[in-house]
């Protein structure tokens, strides 16, 4: 069967765990793998260009088998070749090319032309979903710490406080339950207007902390508004906070409310060859029996 020639639909920014499909290619891989196409999947993949999170975890079903899904990645064909990740040529909405979701297994593959089921591993995408969506708040609690650190106008985040996670950020990486975010604060932050001089990461965590109480606390729904079901279709996070929305381009997983989430963030200050460094750990969990939203459960759960 040949290459598709339009993205796959994705149904993971509804939440979807479960999604019924057709087989459209099958390639095997000189590491002894098979790149498994679908017309429709519910598995977040990888993707290169942003891969602060993962892939999801789980198989294809059909027959009575099961073939376990051992990665997950963005891939791109102009119908002739098929390139993975940070193979493809080109970016992501390039006219001519279809972007896919291409399902990695061991061994043999699901046949063209097969209907399976997509099963993902439903715990682990609430943890990771859970780990992204404490990531994006605990990103604007930050920016509005920071806020009268800077001398100069710069752009705003999605509640109009100056985005210093966008303007400072080196590397996020997303899992289970939390997030770490790396900023350097280097000689172009500064020149942007950004004051590093005595930023105290103690004071700063408990301001941050004290905002993620507040929003937590609203149980506030979180939507992903999608502009079409296509794996390249522009997607943002939407959350109603206390008087103000936020909307944020995001094409990852999310919960589908704050209730019931405790977010807390820890900050440290280092050094990098000369740059400060500010790292940013969160944890977003669920709030313990007993205890009220912005206090840290006594358990410390897998994080990244």
């Amino acid at each position: 069967m040949a290459l598709p020639t339009a993205d796959t639909r994705v149904t993971y920014p509804q939440s979807a765990v479960e999604s019924v499909s057709r087989v459209l290619h099958v390639e095997a891989r000189d590491d002894g793998r098979h790149a498994v196409l679908l017309d429709t999947t519910a598995f977040h993949p990888v993707d290169s260009a942003w891969p602060d999170q993962g892939a999801d975890r789980g198989g294809l079903e059909a027959s009575g088998r099961i073939w376990p899904v051992t990665d997950c990645v963005v891939g791109a064909t102009d119908g002739t070749t098929l390139h993975l990740g940070a193979e493809s040529p080109v970016r992501k909405g390039t006219e001519g090319w279809a972007f896919v979701v291409v399902h990695l297994t061991d061994g043999d593959a699901p046949a063209e032309g097969d209907d399976v089921v997509v099963r993902v591993d439903a715990a682990y995408r609430a943890a990771v979903s859970a780990g992204h969506t404490g990531c994006h708040l605990a990103s604007l609690a930050l920016n509005r710490a920071l806020a009268d650190r800077w001398r100069k106008d710069v752009a705003a985040d999605a509640l109009g406080a100056p985005n210093f996670d966008a303007l400072a950020i080196d590397t996020t990486v997303i899992g289970e339950f939390g997030s770490v975010d790396t900023y350097r604060l280097g000689k172009s932050l500064r020149r942007k207007g950004f004051s590093v001089e005595d930023l105290d990461a103690g004071a700063t965590a408990r301001a941050v902390n004290a905002t993620l109480a507040t929003w937590t606390a609203t149980g506030a729904t979180i939507g992903i508004a999608a502009d079409g079901p296509g794996l390249t279709d522009r997607r943002r996070w939407v959350c109603d906070l206390p008087g103000e929305r936020a909307e944020i381009p995001c094409g990852g997983t999310h919960l589908s409310s704050l209730a019931g989430l405790d977010v807390t963030v820890d900050l440290e200050l280092s050094d990098a060859d000369g740059t400060p460094v500010l790292l940013m750990r969160t944890r977003a969990v669920p709030a313990a029996p007993g205890t009220s939203p912005g206090t840290a459960p006594g358990t410390s759960p897998e994080t990244v």
